[in-house]
C-alpha cells in the first residue's frame, strides 16, 4: 500500500507566533501636562495643537512640561495610577527630564527606557501627639527651627547607631535624590537600581567627623529628636513640612511605584554616572 500524503503539522502555525517579537506600546493617547512659566505653556500649546491632548483616565502616558520641582509635583499629582510619565525639560536643570522635541513623540516614547522608582514613606510624630504620613520622592529631611543646633537620635532598624548627632539636620534620600539636596549636602551620588540609601548630615558639629552612611534600601531609620523644647526640629517630605517633631521613621514604600521614561540615548542612569565626574 502507498503512504498518503504527509499530514500537515498543526505546530508549525503555533511556533510562529510564538517567535514574532512583541509589539511595540502605543503611546498615541498622550495627556500633556505644564508648569505655569511661559516656556511651558508655550510647549504645552505647540504640543496639544500637534498631537491633541485626553484625559488622564483614557492617556497611554503623561507628558510633563517643565523643571525638576514640577516633575516632582506630577508624579505626587499622579501617585497611585500605573501611567508612564516622560517628562521635556522647559525649566532649568530638567535632571528628570529629556530634552525637548515637537517631533515624532508616540515614536520617542515607544522607543523609550523604563526607570521604576520607589517613594520613602515617612511616619513624623509631633511633640503633641499628632501623627501625619507623606510621601517623598526625593529625601526626608530633618532641620533645626531656631538658632540652636538639633540633637537628633538615630537608629537603624530599632538599633541605636548613633546616640548623639548635634547638626543643622540630617536627610535620607533615595537613589533618585541623590543629585539633589543630599549632593548639595556632600552626600553621595547613588546610581538607579542600586539597592540603597543615603543617610546624609546637614552641617554636623558632632560628631564632627560623621559624613553620613549608606543603608540598605529595606532599612527602617527611625531619628529621635533629643531637647524638644529647646531645639525644636521641623520634618519635610518633598512637599509636605511637618513643624515640632519629636520622632520620625523613613522607609521605602514597595508598594508605591513610578515608571519614568527617559531616551536611551540621555537616560537616567548615563545622567547619575556623568554628574559623579562632573567639576
Amino acid at each position: 500500500m502507498q503512504d498518503g500524503p504527509a499530514p500537515q503539522s498543526c505546530a508549525e502555525p503555533a511556533e510562529a507566533s510564538e517567535s514574532r517579537p512583541a509589539a511595540a506600546p502605543d503611546f498615541s493617547r498622550l495627556a500633556f501636562v505644564a508648569g505655569p512659566n511661559a516656556e511651558a505653556q508655550e510647549a504645552l500649546e505647540a504640543l496639544t495643537a500637534r498631537y491633541g491632548s485626553v484625559p488622564i483616565e483614557r492617556a497611554d502616558a503623561v507628558v510633563a512640561l517643565g523643571g525638576d520641582g514640577f516633575m516632582l509635583e506630577v508624579l505626587h499629582a499622579h501617585l497611585g495610577h500605573s501611567l508612564p510619565i516622560y517628562g521635556m525639560n522647559r525649566g532649568t536643570v530638567g535632571f528628570l527630564l529629556n530634552e525637548y522635541g515637537e517631533d515624532d513623540l508616540p515614536g520617542r516614547l515607544a522607543r523609550a527606557d523604563r526607570v521604576v522608582l520607589h517613594p520613602l514613606r515617612m511616619v513624623a510624630e509631633t511633640v503633641g501627639g499628632e501623627r501625619v504620613a507623606a510621601i517623598a520622592i526625593n529625601e526626608v529631611a530633618l532641620f533645626r527651627e531656631t538658632r540652636q543646633a538639633a540633637k537628633v537620635r538615630i537608629r537603624i532598624d530599632e538599633i541605636v547607631r548613633l546616640e548623639e548627632l548635634v547638626c543643622d539636620g540630617i536627610m535620607v534620600a533615595t537613589p533618585a535624590g541623590s543629585t539633589a539636596y543630599n549632593l548639595s549636602a556632600h552626600g553621595p551620588i547613588i546610581p538607579i537600581g542600586t539597592p540603597l540609601l543615603a543617610l546624609t548630615p546637614i552641617s554636623a558639629f558632632r560628631p564632627r567627623r560623621w559624613r553620613g552612611a549608606l543603608l540598605p534600601h529595606g532599612a527602617t531609620v527611625a531619628f529621635e529628636v533629643l531637647e524638644v523644647d529647646k531645639r525644636p526640629v521641623s520634618a519635610v517630605a518633598d512637599f509636605t513640612e511637618v513643624r515640632n517633631v519629636a520622632r520620625v521613621t523613613v522607609q521605602e514604600d514597595r508598594r508605591t511605584a513610578f515608571t519614568l521614561l527617559f531616551d536611551s540615548e540621555h537616560n537616567l542612569e548615563e545622567r547619575i554616572l556623568k554628574e559623579q565626574f562632573t567639576p
